[in-house]
């Protein structure tokens, strides 16, 4: 019966027969219209993150005078597609990415290994100057880069180990060490410690609760410390150009300074052309790890 009495609708609703059933329908439109900003800004966002990728990507495809030439933004007048073919041979970029490898990985898995490990005995395991210790590798993140370079240059020499990539894995090892121990301490402080006295009741030892126990719980933070440390080594320049004395150790970043011909002059074709595959390679793995990283991320803001 109330379906059918449409004059007491007003009485129910109050406030002078303005029903709150239509206030959703007054504010359609300024929602509407909120919508259509965000949409507009999120396209400007992918314009101008996509539209510099196009344009090295059809920068890769131009021969050296096509370049020097026509115009920057113009499209390719002949598409050069044997540029990547020139990067890959006689640029060399294959070898660089394999350097780069042999030299990342080793150090991206200490890296993680020892940072993990620190993390859990700096937030986990109770110890008298644990907090001091913690504060030492913070300092850690303060020292930089530039002011040791000479003196572990020295090291490496008087070692012998000039002339292969040991002294670019244990740089890259020390250098990322204290955001890692760090990052690796926070995302243990949202860990309940409760899991760990259960295992300790139930028999587990140090060791056991860290590998079976730690490691599962801050997976997603592990890939996410592991992927920003990915970055940050894999596109220095500075510490690879210091220690590489020889063309077949340097890694790709330093290997793009070398794509020129005769008489030092650039060939730019090859020289885009190794960017792309450089460029490309990295945004393929971070976005086939994108969701990982943001679970990472969010781990530990909320101690539970």
């Amino acid at each position: 019966m109330a379906l059918d009495t449409p004059h007491k609708t007003p009485a129910a609703t109050g406030n002078g027969g303005r029903g709150t059933h239509q206030r959703p329908i007054l504010r359609t439109p300024r929602r509407r219209r909120g919508r259509l900003w965000v949409k507009v800004i999120v396209a400007l966002l992918l314009i101008i993150e996509i539209y510099p990728l196009v344009w090295m990507f059809l920068t890769s495809l131009k021969s050296n005078s096509d370049y020097l030439n026509n115009s920057t933004w113009s499209l390719p007048t002949h598409w050069e597609w044997g540029n990547y073919s020139e990067a890959w041979t006689t640029g060399h970029i294959g070898l660089y990415i394999q350097n780069s490898l042999l030299a990342v990985l080793p150090a991206l898995a200490l890296m993680l290994l020892l940072g993990t490990a620190a993390g859990f005995a700096l937030q986990i395991m109770v110890w008298k100057g644990r907090s001091f210790t913690l504060l030492i590798f913070l300092t850690g993140m303060m020292v930089p880069a530039q002011m040791i370079l000479l003196p572990l240059f020295t090291i490496y020499f008087q070692t012998g180990l000039s002339g292969t990539l040991w002294p670019l894995i244990l740089t890259y090892t020390g250098t990322g060490l204290p955001l890692t121990v760090f990052m690796m301490a926070t995302y243990y402080k949202s860990v309940p410690r409760e899991l760990f006295e259960a295992a300790t009741i139930d028999g587990a030892g140090i060791l056991r609760a860290f590998w079976t126990i730690s490691i599962p719980l801050v997976r997603n933070a592990i890939l996410t410390v592991g992927l920003v440390q990915f970055f940050f080594i894999w596109n220095d320049l500075l510490i690879a150009l210091t220690f590489t004395n020889s063309q077949d150790l340097r890694t790709i970043q330093v290997g793009l300074l070398n794509f020129t011909g005769d008489f030092g002059a650039t060939q730019y074709g090859p020289l885009f052309a190794a960017i792309c595959l450089n460029v490309f390679g990295t945004l393929v793995i971070y976005l086939f790890l994108n969701q990982k990283v943001m679970k990472g991320l969010t781990s530990g803001a909320v101690k539970g």
